[in-house]
């Protein structure tokens, strides 16, 4: 097992570690496949790190400087930054699942997409998950199911927003922050506007009605 490291700076310097191949084919550290698959074999404290370096180089995609105490504390691992510190070890796990590479103390790569669990890794799975994850992969290869659950999942996420107090734009923005399809994101914005509203006329009291006694 490689040394873990030590940080002489209070920042690290992230930059993107491209792959042609996985690019293509990976997972969005903040996707489903990712949050239901890849979370038993990171962990989440190198899950949600993952996520956090990965919308950095969204906003940054050329690289950016990580001030290492600040995201510690933020992730909710705040301490000192030794090498037997959670937030060094979770660096050091999201490098040995090549998850991200540390090229020296100073420099970070760190890779957009997550590639598909291989079989030992899916072996180390529950069976639960194994069999969702065959599920997942016939589905990948009937572009109809796939599109219906993306479909399915837009909406519900969009009439949580509407639940939460967003309004129709705002909810259609954040679907596009969450990388849905713009297109996709109309459709889901609309049909939960109108189960929204649907089911508010149904808990509001009929005209007329009296008053419930108290």
């Amino acid at each position: 097992m490689p040394a873990l490291p030590t940080f002489p700076m209070s920042t690290i310097s992230v930059r993107p570690w491209p792959d042609p191949v996985i690019d293509q084919v990976g997972h969005d550290p903040r996707s489903p496949y990712v949050e239901q698959f890849w979370l038993g074999i990171l962990g989440p404290t190198a899950t949600w790190l993952l996520r956090r370096l990965v919308s950095g180089l969204e906003e940054s995609p050329a690289g950016y400087d990580l001030d290492l105490e600040r995201t510690a504390r933020e992730l909710g691992i705040a301490g000192r930054m030794g090498p037997n510190s959670p937030f060094v070890r979770s660096i050091s796990r999201c490098c040995r699942f090549s998850a991200a590479e540390l090229v020296d103390d100073t420099v970070l790569q760190v890779r957009r997409k997550l590639p598909p669990l291989t079989r030992m890794q899916l072996a180390r799975l529950p069976e639960a998950l194994q069999l969702a994850h065959r599920q997942w992969n016939e589905q990948a290869v009937r572009p109809e199911l796939a599109v219906d659950r993306m479909r399915n999942r837009a909406r519900h996420l969009a009439l949580s927003l509407l639940e939460l107090g967003e309004d129709g734009e705002a909810t259609e923005r954040q679907l596009h922050r969450w990388h849905i399809h713009p297109a996709m994101a109309h459709d889901a914005t609309a049909w939960a506007v109108t189960r929204h509203r649907a089911a508010a006329s149904a808990a509001a009291p009929a005209a007329g009605d009296p008053p419930e006694a108290a």
